[in-house]
């Protein structure tokens, strides 16, 4: 055979083979299942239903867990290393899209995952946790969705049930950059209002049993205000042991909070916000990039009350929220 027909042979099934591969490349990559990561700072029902929201948007949007989606859930459990742990996971997985449920989580993937997407959800203060330095403008690999609490509304909604309060107590996590955050905002809506504000911080909860027993001594506080605060959230129990002995009724911001012992709250529903942050997360895999989605709020929170709790404190429902959900209503 001629050598230029032969090196011409040769040259062809070199393309061929190229495009072959190529081709193959291109099929895989178009076949293959998207990663979803998926960190929960702790177990809790406030948590626990944001997850649900995020997985019930995914499904209706056609995206289902084992079949053309892998979701990997993980749950730090409170622990600080498992978060450095299961982010770590996650990059090294290299998962798609990362999703952080709480300001904890929201860090420690944001620490560890510097060219992927990165997706918050149930973050206060995106900013002042050092996530973004702009929430309308993200230009990085982060954004998400905040739960950021209507405070006038739950300082109106205090002063309702309470009319005479002349003194708040304000509870929570020092260490919690958003429940810190959202603290000092309604410390400084109160002080505006007139009423006096006697603050207590707890490291841990383990704190919370000596901590709550000393705001409600001594009828110091007429009632307590609680922010979106991960580790009371997780001790309410302890919490309303406390101010139920001493009839001191309590105002957290989450309605999973009211159904465990609060009073009433002018609330961010939770599996909204996860369903929220599941459609951040379908755009991001139809092609949308984090650096273009600006942060995303619950603009309007919704009354939630303890009716049980209200008539265990001799609490009257006031006439603006008659018609209120109801939680642990007597049947």
């Amino acid at each position: 055979m001629n050598k230029k027909v032969i090196a011409g042979l040769v040259v062809l099934a070199g393309v061929i083979g190229i495009s072959g591969v190529v081709e193959s490349k291109k099929e895989h990559e178009a076949n293959k299942i998207p990663t979803v990561g998926v960190l929960q700072f702790m177990k809790h029902p406030a948590l626990d239903a944001i997850n649900q929201g995020i997985n019930d948007e995914l499904a209706k949007e056609g995206y289902h867990k084992g079949k053309n989606i892998k979701i990997d859930f993980q749950n730090a459990q409170g622990d600080q290393s498992n978060l450095k742990t299961m982010a770590t996971r996650f990059s090294s997985e290299h998962a798609d899209i990362s999703v952080g449920i709480a300001t904890p989580s929201a860090i420690a993937l944001a620490n560890t995952i510097k060219n992927k997407p990165v997706i918050f959800s149930a973050v206060s203060d995106p900013i002042g946790s050092k996530l973004l330095k702009d929430e309308q403008k993200p230009d990085r690999n982060i954004t998400g969705v905040s739960d950021k609490a209507p405070l006038p509304g739950q300082l109106k909604l205090m002063q309702k049930f309470v009319p005479n309060m002349k003194t708040m107590g304000v509870i929570y996590t020092s260490s919690d950059d958003s429940a810190s955050t959202e603290a000092k905002q309604m410390i400084k809506l109160v002080e505006a209002a007139g009423i006096k504000v006697k603050t207590y911080t707890i490291s841990s909860s383990n704190d919370l049993n000596q901590t709550s027993q000393q705001m409600v001594a001594n009828h110091q506080v007429d009632a307590v205000f609680v922010p979106t605060d991960n580790t009371i959230a997780g001790a309410m129990p302890t919490l309303i042991k406390n101010t139920n002995a001493a009839k001191v009724p309590v105002f957290p911001t989450v309605d999973t909070m009211v159904s465990a012992g609060g009073v009433a709250a002018n609330s961010i529903d939770q599996h909204e916000l996860g369903v929220m942050t599941g459609k951040m997360i379908v755009k991001e895999l139809k092609g949308e990039q984090t650096k273009d989605l600006p942060v995303e709020y619950i603009k309007q929170g919704k009354v939630v009350i303890n009716q049980k709790q209200a008539d265990e404190l001799g609490l009257k429902i006031p006439v603006a929220y008659q018609d209120a959900k109801r939680v642990n209503e007597e049947k």
